[in-house]
C-alpha cells in the first residue's frame, strides 16, 4: 500500500474514529450478537444476521483506518516551506475568473475532504490543477460543466 497523505488534523480525526470503533462500536456489536443468539434458532434469526453484518462492517472499517494510519504520511501545513507554491496542506484563496466569486480551500487527503468546510481532496480535479501554482497564476480546471479558470490570489500554510 502506498503512503496516504494526511494533515495533522486528519490523522487525529482518524485516531478518534479508530478509538470509537474499538471502544464503543465493537463492544456494542458483540453485545447485539450475544442478545440475538439468546433468541434461539440462528438460521431464521434476522437480528443475528444484522448484527453479524454490522460486525463485518465495523471490523472492516477498523482494518481500513489502521491501514491508513499505518501508511499515513502526516504533513503539518505550518511546517511547510514551499516558497508560495500550492502543495498538499496549503490553504489557497481563489477567484473564479468567469463569475468573480472568491473561495478559499485547503488541499487535504481523501478522508478529510469536506467542501462545506472548505477542504478539497488532493485527488480532486481542482486540487490537481492547483498543485505547483503560485499566487497570480491561473489554474484551468476541467469541471463537469466545462473548463473553469481560477486565479490563485494567495497561498497560506496554516
Amino acid at each position: 500500500m502506498s503512503k496516504v497523505p494526511l494533515t495533522v488534523t486528519g490523522a487525529e480525526l482518524l485516531r478518534q474514529e479508530l478509538h470509537n470503533l474499538k471502544t464503543v462500536e465493537r463492544p456494542s456489536v458483540i453485545a447485539a450478537i450475544a442478545e440475538a443468539r439468546s433468541h434461539g434458532d440462528l438460521s431464521e434469526n434476522a437480528e443475528y444476521d444484522a448484527a453479524k453484518e454490522r460486525q463485518s462492517f465495523v471490523e472492516g472499517r477498523i482494518a481500513e483506518v489502521e491501514g491508513k494510519l499505518g501508511n499515513g504520511l502526516i504533513i503539518d501545513p505550518k511546517l511547510l516551506d514551499a516558497e508560495g507554491r500550492c502543495v498538499f496542506g496549503a490553504t489557497v484563496e481563489l477567484e473564479d475568473l468567469e463569475g468573480g466569486t472568491k473561495v478559499t480551500y485547503q488541499i487535504v487527503g481523501d478522508d478529510e475532504a469536506d467542501i462545506k468546510q472548505g477542504k478539497i481532496s488532493i485527488s480532486s480535479p481542482i486540487a490537481r490543477a492547483l498543485i505547483g501554482k503560485f499566487a497570480g497564476d491561473v489554474a484551468e480546471v476541467q469541471a463537469p460543466g466545462g473548463l473553469r479558470e481560477y486565479e490563485v490570489l494567495d497561498v497560506k500554510y496554516i
